[in-house]
């Protein structure tokens, strides 16, 4: 499917029968023990707020190829999709959208109930330059962000050497090389019920 036939909102991911791939940055002190044990450390906040991509190429949007402050290591944490989908099922989109919620209030009220948030931001290309369609972010609270760190998560590895060596072949313009080392994602869609009208999925 092209860019421009593209649902503008559509879960782009790499995944298994089982588990799905999402990235998040965090700087070295957290990175590299997360990578090393396969775990977050304890220096890991679960009563806050953590944001993952199932897009390589937004988190490399995000990050800057690993280059900001803060984002210096990037890490794919394969998750059980069976804990991807929760997520999907008891999220809350981040912003008001008049049709899929009755009115304002009730988005409010189900915003502060809910562990999980999803938002839509432009998709990047390899020059990180916008696509003409949307790539998640699932934003993880409460029950979701500690399930995420303690039961979801069955590997993370380090992917900076990664991001750099993607980074140095789109510098030299070499896109095609480049391309090639992209982590194959795909289309996905949740197995849970109601996850399509509650995150805002599926349209054109």
């Amino acid at each position: 499917m092209s860019a421009l036939t593209s649902p503008q909102h559509e879960i782009r991911a790499q995944y298994t029968d089982t588990t799905l791939t999402v990235y998040q940055a965090y700087a070295p002190s957290v990175g590299l023990p997360a990578a090393r044990d396969g775990r977050f450390p304890d220096v890991w906040k679960r009563d806050r707020m953590t944001w993952i991509k199932p897009s390589f190429l937004w988190m490399m949007y995000r990050c800057g190829w690993a280059t900001k402050d803060g984002q210096e290591t990037v890490l794919a944490v394969e998750i059980a999709r069976e804990g991807f989908d929760w997520a999907l099922a008891n999220s809350e989109l981040s912003h008001y959208v008049a049709g899929v919620h009755p009115d304002r209030a009730a988005w409010r009220r189900d915003l502060r109930r809910s562990p999980a948030r999803v938002q839509w931001d432009p998709e990047r290309d390899l020059r990180l330059e916008r696509l003409p369609y949307r790539s998640l972010q699932l934003g993880l609270s409460g029950e979701a962000a500690r399930r995420y760190a303690d039961e979801w998560t069955v590997s993370i590895r380090d992917v900076t050497p990664l991001a750099r060596q993607i980074r140095e072949l789109v510098s030299a313009g070499r896109l095609d090389d480049a391309a090639k080392h992209l982590p194959q994602e795909s289309p996905y869609s949740p197995e849970a019920a109601g996850v399509w009208s509650r995150a805002g999925l599926g349209d054109a």
